[in-house]
């Protein structure tokens, strides 16, 4: 019989995508939160320049989305949405395709955005297979992609430590290169201005597999978990029009550029793409309430719905998709962006962004500094045999000096709330600064 611990110890927790020994030894807990701070059991005052996990657009404990969530827990706490309903989701999925780009007529619930990956990826098999493209079975993701951490996602995901430990994972997937560029691009304010080219990668998967074979590509719009890379002027674009061509879907994974954080709804907004299908997650609840949601546009959720009548169209779901409590924290939400032009503050703000994060440059071990709408980071030459603890380090550091900054490998990442201010902008980067400055 196990032990019984206390209830306050930390062993009973495997935390993910940390590392469990060294964190239990020195542990970072946070006791509560509101709007840009974050404060620890012992009082101290956390400015929060992560937006929790990419997810905290609006701030933390905002008022219109914990009441919304109170309110709907009293009142229907669960109800299913297979063969059943109610009126919350119909509701939440209306008042996202109205900010959703042109062509996204509907939507299909999850619960975080690697069910939405899955789930898009699923829908783009189907789609083909609907069509008469049976063979169209192929997936394609990219190099240093990440899209979350199921089978499919991490199939299609291209940051090795995400793959390593788990075999073969799905089969038939490839992968195109990435369009990190350090020798042509390092410093660059915004979009690079190399790189382009890359997008014909897809081609020399065309000549390899064969487009008949292919069903879709995914990729981030901005692949932010690895590290912030930007995509190149164009690239973006030539990958649609290399997608189009030979009939292979392109699906847009903006789990973490959706929701306002380019300065536009969506990041298929600010590139000026249409991708075929859309992932979202984090922003879409303020990170509240766990939801998820794909986007579709019209024509794949039309082929979908070319069975009788009485027939399931997909099969596939989730007991909780369009969940009550996270339907009433999305619209709480997107009311809460609408009432405070939050989907396009961060345009406003990017351009004093832009000055603060690029003054990074000349730094100790700072081998490059990126940005676009209100995401930055600072890359740092790693240590002799010991990658990602410089990063690692000035994580730690900024904490203990109150800023919460996300460490991935050498990078250090940053993407604060919507609500910041050009005043809590430059006291963030004071702070970051001050660390670099020490830092070996």
């Amino acid at each position: 019989m196990t032990a019984q611990l206390k209830t306050n110890d930390l062993d009973a927790f495997f935390m993910p995508f940390s590392a469990n020994r060294q964190f239990k030894k020195a542990p970072r807990l946070f006791a509560s939160a509101k709007d840009m701070h974050f404060f620890t059991e012992d009082g101290r005052k956390v400015l929060d320049g992560t937006s929790g996990l990419w997810c905290v657009n609006a701030g933390h404990c905002r008022p219109k989305i914990v009441e919304a969530i109170q309110a709907q827990a009293a009142e229907l706490d669960f109800a299913g949405t297979f063969q059943m309903g109610h009126p919350k989701a119909f509701e939440a999925a209306s008042r996202v395709v109205n900010i959703a780009p042109q062509g996204f007529g509907h939507v299909f619930f999850t619960n975080s955005g690697s069910e939405s990956v899955d789930t898009a990826l699923k829908i783009a098999l189907a789609y083909h297979r609907a069509k008469g493209n049976g063979a169209k079975t192929r997936l394609i993701g990219r190099e240093r992609g990440y899209h979350g951490v199921n089978f499919g996602g991490t199939a299609v995901g291209g940051i090795g430590s995400n793959r390593k430990m788990f075999g073969a994972l799905v089969a038939g997937v490839d992968h195109i290169r990435h369009t990190h560029d350090l020798e042509r691009n390092a410093f660059s304010r915004g979009e690079p201005e190399h790189g382009a080219d890359l997008a014909d990668d897809l081609e020399r998967l065309v000549a390899l597999h064969d487009a008949s074979t292919i069903a879709a590509v995914i990729v981030e719009p901005v692949a932010c978990s690895t590290g912030v890379l930007i995509p190149p002027k164009g690239y973006l674009k030539r990958l649609a029009a290399i997608a189009a061509k030979h009939d292979i879907l392109l699906i847009f994974d903006e789990v973490i550029t959706g929701f306002g954080r380019l300065g536009t709804p969506f990041a298929a907004d600010y590139f000026g793409v249409s991708p075929d299908l859309i992932t979202t997650a984090k922003g879409l609840t303020n990170g509240a309430i766990p939801m998820g949601a794909v986007l579709l546009k019209s024509h794949i959720h039309d082929a979908l719905m070319s069975g009788p009548e009485s027939a399931i169209d997909l099969f596939h779901g989730y007991t909780y998709s369009g969940h009550p409590i996270a339907a009433a924290a999305l619209v709480a939400t997107l009311a809460t962006y609408h009432e405070e032009l939050l989907l396009t503050r961060a345009a406003t703000l990017a351009a004093h962004w832009e000055e603060r994060v690029h003054a990074l440059e000349g730094l100790p071990h700072v081998i490059d500094v990126r940005n676009i709408g209100l995401i930055g980071a600072v890359e740092f030459s790693p240590r002799p045999d010991a990658p990602g603890t410089r990063a690692y380090d000035r994580f730690v550091k900024s904490f203990e000096r109150g800023l919460l900054v996300r460490q991935t490998g050498d990078v250090i990442a940053l993407s604060p709330p919507l609500i910041i201010t050009e005043e809590q902008i430059d006291e963030m980067f004071d702070i970051l600064t001050a660390v670099l400055k020490e830092g070996d």
